[in-house]
């Protein structure tokens, strides 16, 4: 059974998703729900959703470079970042731009095939640079109306992993993941779980 949902999307939107190499995600209001939390010694903490890491874990599968890109510093996203094997994990970025430009020169592809996720002024530049900009559901409405595709599910919340998933399908690799996950020891699993 092919992948339900792709026809959901709009044409132009799906042939934006055809096209990424390289997925770029801001981190506060992106990855996490865009609260900072602070216990009694000023550190900081954030919360991650799984399904998005599982979502990004599927891209690296697939040979979709992924790339976080924060204008905060600290070591949580670096953590993140290793936790799931993504090397390019950006902290500190004053210019997200030329950051996203240097690592697309380096994976020698173009900006058209670059997608920016992101949801707030700070990401608004470099998201209009990119071939497919996207936020979340919950993105500021200065972003929100700017770009290209906006998420059903709010960032914190499987915004990432909506857009994952937007991105296998549209270049085909959804059924392929889903059929090799359903596999045990060379036998196909089918059920209604």
């Amino acid at each position: 059974m092919p992948y339900s949902h792709l026809n959901d999307y709009p044409a132009d939107i799906r042939e934006r998703a055809t096209r990424v190499r390289l997925a770029c995600f801001d981190v506060d209001g992106t990855l996490t729900d865009g609260r900072l939390y602070f216990d009694g010694e000023g550190s900081e903490l954030k919360a991650f959703h799984v399904h998005d890491g599982q979502g990004l874990t599927l891209l690296g599968k697939v040979g979709i470079a992924v790339a976080f890109i924060t204008a905060r510093g600290g070591p949580i996203a670096k953590r993140r970042g290793a936790d799931l094997g993504i090397d390019e994990v950006h902290v500190g970025v004053k210019d997200k731009l030329a950051c996203v430009q240097d690592i697309a020169a380096r994976l020698g592809i173009g900006m058209e095939q670059v997608s920016f996720m992101g949801d707030d002024l700070a990401d608004l530049r470099v998201m209009l640079q990119t071939g497919f900009a996207v936020a979340p559901a919950n993105a500021h409405r200065w972003v929100a109306e700017r770009v290209h595709w906006r998420t059903t599910a709010r960032a914190g919340h499987g915004a990432v992993r909506e857009f994952c998933d937007l991105l296998l399908a549209a270049q085909g690799h959804a059924e392929r993941l889903l059929a090799d996950l359903l596999r045990v020891e060379g036998v196909r699993v089918e059920g209604n779980a």
